[in-house]
């Protein structure tokens, strides 16, 4: 007797995926932390230089750079992307007919 895997095919946000409630600012919270760590890895800086560029503590540097999502707001990643010389940009668009709900999405600008 064989045993039969079933694979399921992602939505693409693990969080939907797994049945978080509002999973596209979830998942645009943890893009956005991601997109932090980077500039903190390009930029050689250690956390103790992040700490005092961003002000806050040390150990919420770990926790942004471990992606401990639950302690940081939409709000506080806008301000900490500023505060590391990034400019943030909001666009509200009407969604197209063909999408069924509207989206949240992050793009980075290169």
């Amino acid at each position: 007797m064989k045993n039969k895997k079933i694979i399921y095919r992602g939505s693409r946000n693990v969080f939907a995926d797994i049945g978080v409630a509002h999973p596209e600012r979830v998942h645009a919270r943890a893009q956005i932390m991601f997109l932090i760590s980077e500039i903190i890895r390009k930029r050689g800086l250690t956390q103790k230089q992040v700490a005092a560029i961003l002000d806050i503590p040390q150990s919420k540097v770990s926790c942004l750079i471990n992606g401990k999502l639950s302690n940081f707001s939409l709000d506080h990643l806008f301000e900490l992307l500023n505060a590391l010389d990034s400019d943030v940009e909001i666009i509200i668009k009407p969604k197209t007919k063909e999408e069924k709900h509207a989206t949240t999405h992050v793009l980075q600008m290169v």
